[in-house]
């Protein structure tokens, strides 16, 4: 990189056909800028590879290995169980209290890791950063997805609850998907903010922990949404993890929630924030090489 902020890049080619490359020059962005996701498909091949790079350094030299999935979620279930269930006597909508809170952990599980991984993305690739170019999109990106693996192990230990309580899940079961996809866009929005931040504020890696434990307790895992009249739920599901835990606890366990108005408010808090958030990357993106 020159001193007026541009980079001259070599095109990648395939060999034998390395006559006389010509140069291009890659200018940093200014202003607000369109988000170029067509670069994202060009570059699915990184982040595959990223993706696959976050699965291996998580357990890397690590006793339980990707044990660690299930561990988690498993016992904050007991010690809610505990402490809210037995001790608490919070209400659980009819549903017995451990796959109350273990079909809530779930996702938030999923949720959590990914939005403080991807905080730290760009940090942790930061030699990748300034060495070559590619959208940087992808970092925080592979950090979510990368999570999928331990939501899938932790979701079949779910399933097992499941069966093991007896209850037999309705068609509402296809929403599930989506419901992911909630979580998902919810995890990234708040990453890419909080990851370009922090490349800025190195404050953000202290802040993002306390953020998301308040989280955890503005969320409906201990207790149900149902302690909250309308219009007052609804507006509460502008949390977009409200729509996800309850959306997952009526989809697999069939509470009465009718939580149709709390996930189109989640949806639409998560669609505001993910795409402020990448516009938001995006803007800040042309300063990553320079200060991280």
């Amino acid at each position: 990189m020159n001193q007026q902020g541009t980079e001259t890049l070599m095109p990648v080619v395939p060999s034998g056909e390395l006559s006389s490359p010509e140069a291009f020059r890659i200018q940093p962005s200014k202003g607000w800028v369109n988000l170029r996701l067509g670069e994202l498909w060009e570059y699915r091949e990184l982040l595959y590879f990223l993706t696959w790079r976050d699965i291996k350094v998580r357990y890397k030299q690590t006793v339980l290995g990707a044990s660690w999935a299930i561990i988690q979620p498993f016992f904050t279930m007991v010690v809610f169980s505990l402490f809210f269930g037995k001790l608490a006597k919070m209400p659980s909508d009819g549903i017995p209290y451990p796959i109350f809170a273990y079909a809530a952990l779930v996702p938030w599980t999923f949720f959590a890791n990914g939005l403080v991984q991807s905080s730290n993305s760009l940090i942790g690739s930061s030699n990748l950063i300034k060495k070559i170019y590619f959208p940087r999109l992808v970092i925080p990106i592979s950090s979510v997805v990368s999570g999928v693996i331990d939501f899938t192990l932790a979701f079949l230990v779910l399933v097992g609850m499941v069966l093991f309580y007896g209850i037999i899940p309705t068609a509402n079961i296809i929403w599930l998907p989506f419901l992911l996809i909630l979580a998902f866009m919810t995890s990234l929005g708040v990453g890419l903010w909080f990851s370009a931040m922090n490349v800025q504020f190195r404050d953000i890696r202290y802040t993002v922990p306390f953020i998301t434990q308040f989280w955890l307790f503005a969320t409906p895992i201990a207790y149900p949404s149902s302690l909250l009249s309308e219009p007052w739920r609804t507006l509460y599901a502008l949390n977009p993890m409200v729509g996800v835990v309850e959306g997952f606890r009526w989809a697999l366990l069939g509470t009465n929630t009718a939580p149709g108005p709390m996930i189109a408010a989640s949806f639409m808090a998560a669609l505001i924030i993910l795409v402020g958030g990448a516009f938001y990357f995006r803007r800040m993106e042309r300063t990553f090489a320079d200060v991280v």
